[in-house]
């Protein structure tokens, strides 16, 4: 892991884990017993989970929905474009509609659509089976730490991450939400439906969303252009522990493994080939487009 490195840290010592969430959520969601079922995700344009779950289809043999919040756009943008040329059938909900999705109507309205069979993922992919996938991350950490950090969208991967830890360690998260108070309630209840109980080794900031979910800020987007991350989540994390640290909530010598959850799609430095061209890629089927419509 590498370390970061930075005065207001002090005695603090930060190591940064590269780690995509995403297919330890998907681990027990959409493994190969799987094959031939039909599973629907939710998640806007630039979804991870959306092109995880397209990729995790391809190649396990399950046919795939992304249900996209807003409008289609085309050309489709590169998370998209890889997710149809995985064959991920893309949807569209209006942002009213989309707000909506966890209602009944809704949920019944995909079901006619997709099939009443079809198995729904709730956004962020967070639910028991993902927290089970999260919660082996600690035991692959092989150093030596006090606290394990990551950013919190939606609760599973703290929710893994904290049923995981061994005993003497903590977890705290960092709400990239406005208002996020909720999360807290929603972690416990992720713990509870994988395992039955809840854990009190962990805890949730809510002070350093930057205005609440993909919102940001100059100073914000320098931070993550900086420290090659990105700012939707990570920087968001990695800003938080920095001002924790100066401020003296860890104490010295305290040794914090930060979780960098999955990176931009395409990465900066890559470009991606032809799907043509990339003889071993799973993903060359094409996906088709439409949007659903209720009433």
């Amino acid at each position: 892991m590498d370390e970061l490195l930075d005065p207001r840290l002090g005695q603090v010592r930060v190591f940064l884990l590269h780690d995509d969430n995403k297919p330890r959520k998907l681990k027990y969601n959409l493994g190969p017993e799987q094959a031939g079922r039909r599973v629907l995700a939710f998640g806007g344009a630039h979804s991870n989970l959306i092109r995880a779950v397209a990729e995790a289809g391809a190649r396990h043999g399950i046919e795939t929905i992304g249900v996209i919040r807003g409008e289609e756009h085309r050309p489709l943008n590169p998370t998209l474009a890889r997710a149809a040329a995985c064959g991920m059938a893309l949807t569209y909900l209006d942002r009213s509609t989309y707000r909506r999705k966890h209602t009944a109507e809704v949920l019944a309205a995909l079901r006619a659509r997709w099939g009443s069979d079809v198995v729904i993922l709730p956004e962020g992919g967070s639910n028991a089976a993902a927290v089970r996938g999260c919660a082996e991350l600690p035991a692959e950490i092989g150093h030596d730490y006090d606290v394990i950090c990551c950013p919190v969208g939606t609760g599973g991967t703290l929710a893994g991450i904290s049923a995981g830890l061994p005993p003497g360690k903590r977890a705290l998260g960092f709400a990239v939400l406005k208002g996020a108070g909720f999360l807290e309630g929603e972690v416990a209840r992720l713990q509870r439906e994988a395992y039955g109980r809840t854990w009190d080794n962990w805890s949730i900031d809510l002070d350093h969303h930057f205005g609440g979910y993909a919102r940001t800020t100059p100073a914000l987007d320098a931070f993550a252009a900086r420290h090659g991350v990105e700012r939707i989540y990570v920087a968001k994390m990695l800003h938080g522990i920095l001002d924790l640290a100066a401020r003296g909530a860890f104490a010295p010598g305290t040794r914090v493994v930060a979780v960098v959850t999955g990176r931009p799609f395409p990465p900066a430095e890559e470009t991606l080939l032809p799907l043509e061209e990339s003889a071993l890629d799973p993903c060359r089927r094409v996906g088709r487009a439409d949007r659903l419509r209720l009433g």
